[in-house]
């Protein structure tokens, strides 16, 4: 029964985006598709009709490459694209089927048939008229190809974009998002393709009870589904409480109420809702859902165990006690219950992206990445529009240092969550081991001015990027305070180290970097160690401990260090003791590890390093 509602209004509502294309309105056809894609995101016809609702030829492209995708043999979406130039033409492909009279067809046939004056009809079956018909008709036929399909499809197609050199080049969130592939872009600019389907943060979950409603309450209750979906919690609340009124006996009509409460944040007000519903009928088992939601909201260590089990007793078959249960036990460290509540949970939800969401939450409290990424992705296909998706996926691909695949979702997500100050922090965390400073640089930023004194952990990559892009003053300020709020980072030291030196404060810079000598704990972090070293110590002319750093230096293996630091080393010891012949250890045709730094033209030696995970915050190089 609830299959059957549910069909019938996604019908009416298509019938009305329909209506409202023929009418003109694109913006609110756009609202209405969106719509039932968020209810059913794998139907082709919606993403057909989506790409005549939207202005843009790249989001038309997008819709209709979805459409071929969730259906490689539907032919209106072949010819669109072939008609945007994004599909090569293909004899296989038949023109728009004609099974009706065009409106251009249509005028003309009132034209030519109507009669206008006695006699006009044996007029027209004369010869003469008959070839004036035909010349007509023909005319009207290539007039209509001209202007109907070449002309606009001439203007649709647009000169290959230019990019005003610039920055490096960034990530672009595309229609295939992951494993994509990367194209220009301005930092923190333009629509990302996503964002007609992420209109809210949060993506509610569906209607669990979907009582028959009485004939007085149809259309209320139509509204009030599709304010649910959207979040539009006040338009929610106005037609559930006339629902009530047309029937003040049904439980699930207070407990939805309460819901709204939640979803606002008035806690005491969907307390209410749900003790009402249960007043109604105390065998009703999501209010007891509710009541422990809002209790372990504003209360994270209120025992909720006992309300859990008063939902499942009267409903044992409703996903979401089982699935908020397992979260509890997340939260409480109780990882193999919370497994246990999940395997439950995806029997009754299949294919919750909410479920394997918190899936993959347990798994990374267990330190298990690899399955926790495994179900991560597992909920992003399953909802695209879900944002906190984004952010884990981001968090388990900076873990696994694969940078691009993390800015990708980083991108998505700043985008929409405009306010999240260590959003921006991770993004210029994965901005600098991409080498893409000046992004970097960008992103920290925002983050401080989101939040002036917070997530002071960032500010280290901020300024490792103003010391490669030779900013010494902002390099030292950076670096700084980076030190202050980890004093025993090997990263910090060396940078702080490094921007003292070009900053041409070489005392304070051998100190930096003989602090971070003792914070070493790889030969890769030695040997950068000891090449700053000596070329802190030539500067300040103290030409034994700089042979001796260089000697040290040259006594490591060959696979720690770059082979320009070697060179370097090399040709500095022949010039302090020529006659002396300079230590080496290893085959001298060895290739530096990858991940080593190298110096380049301009610049110096700097660490590269996969921060280590930690679940909360940001990864600790």
């Amino acid at each position: 029964m609830t299959g059957e509602i549910k069909e019938q209004n996604n019908e009416t509502i298509f019938q009305d985006a329909l209506e409202a294309l023929r009418r003109g309105d694109k913006p609110r056809a756009k609202e209405l598709l969106t719509l039932l894609l968020k209810t059913d995101q794998n139907n082709a016809t919606y993403w057909v009709w989506l790409s005549a609702a939207v202005d843009a030829q790249k989001e038309r492209i997008y819709c209709l490459q979805t459409a071929l995708k969730l259906d490689p043999e539907n032919a209106t979406a072949k010819r669109g694209l072939i008609l945007l130039g994004a599909l090569s033409p293909d004899d296989t492909i038949q023109p728009f089927p004609v099974n009706r009279p065009r409106a251009w067809e249509a005028k003309l046939l009132l034209a030519t048939d109507k009669p206008k004056e006695k006699g006009f009809r044996a007029f027209t079956r004369s010869p003469i008229a008959r070839l004036m018909g035909l010349v007509v008709i023909t005319v009207g036929l290539c007039a209509a190809v001209i202007f109907g399909f070449i002309l606009p499809r001439q203007s649709n197609v647009r000169p290959t974009e230019t990019f005003t050199p610039g920055p490096s080049p960034t990530f672009t969130a595309t229609p295939t998002l992951f494993g994509a592939t990367a194209r220009p872009t301005q930092a923190f600019s333009g629509p990302t393709p996503l964002e007609a389907y992420l209109p809210a943060p949060y993506t509610p979950t569906p209607l669990y009870v979907n009582t028959p409603r009485s004939l007085d309450s149809v259309d209320q209750f139509r509204i009030a589904q599709a304010a649910y979906e959207d979040g539009d919690w006040d338009t929610f609340l106005l037609n559930m409480e006339l629902i009530r009124q047309a029937e003040p006996e049904a439980a699930d009509v207070m407990y939805y109420i309460g819901e709204a409460y939640r979803f606002k944040g008035e806690t005491t007000n969907a307390l209410n809702a749900y003790n009402d519903a249960l007043q109604l009928d105390p065998n009703f088992g999501p209010p007891y859902l509710g009541l422990a939601r809002v209790r372990l909201l504003t209360n994270p260590r209120f025992n909720a165990e006992f309300l859990f089990e008063e939902a499942i007793d009267r409903d044992p078959f409703f996903g979401e006690v089982y699935l908020e249960r397992a979260r509890y036990y997340l939260n409480r460290g109780d990882y193999e219950d919370a497994l246990a509540d999940l395997e439950t949970a995806e029997e009754f939800l299949p294919g919750s992206p909410e479920v394997y969401m918190t899936y993959a939450r347990v798994y990374l409290a267990q330190e298990d990445t690899d399955k926790a990424l495994e179900y991560a992705e597992k909920s992003y296909a399953a909802d695209i529009t879900s944002l906190p998706v984004y952010e884990l996926l981001a968090d388990l691909y900076i873990e696994k240092g694969d940078y691009q695949r993390a800015l990708e979702s980083l991108r998505v997500y700043t985008a929409f969550e405009t306010e999240d100050a260590s959003g921006f922090g991770k993004l210029g965390l994965v901005y600098f081991y991409l080498g893409e400073y000046e992004f970097t640089i960008d992103a920290i930023d925002r983050l401080t001015d989101l939040s002036r004194n917070g997530f002071r952990e960032y500010y280290v990559y901020r300024g490792l990027s103003h010391l490669e892009l030779g900013n010494a003053d902002e390099a030292v300020s950076d670096l700084e305070v980076a030190v202050d709020e980890d004093d025993r980072s090997f990263m910090a030291r060396l940078g702080l180290a490094r921007a003292y030196y070009l900053d041409e404060r070489f005392g304070t810079a051998f100190l930096q970097i003989d602090i971070a000598k003792s914070l070493t704990e790889t030969e890769e972090e030695q040997a950068l160690t000891l090449y700053w070293r000596a070329r802190i110590q030539e500067m300040r002319e103290e030409e034994n401990d700089e042979i001796e750093s260089w000697q040290a230096l040259l006594e490591l293996d060959e696979d720690v260090m770059t082979a320009e630091m070697r060179e370097e080393a090399e040709a500095r010891l022949r010039e302090l003791v020529p006659a002396t012949r300079t230590p080496t250890r290893g085959a001298s045709t060895s290739t530096p590890r990858a991940g080593t730094p190298t110096p380049a033209a301009g610049t110096s030696p700097t660490v590269s390093r996969t921060p280590t995970r930690t679940p909360t915050a940001t990864p600790t190089p």
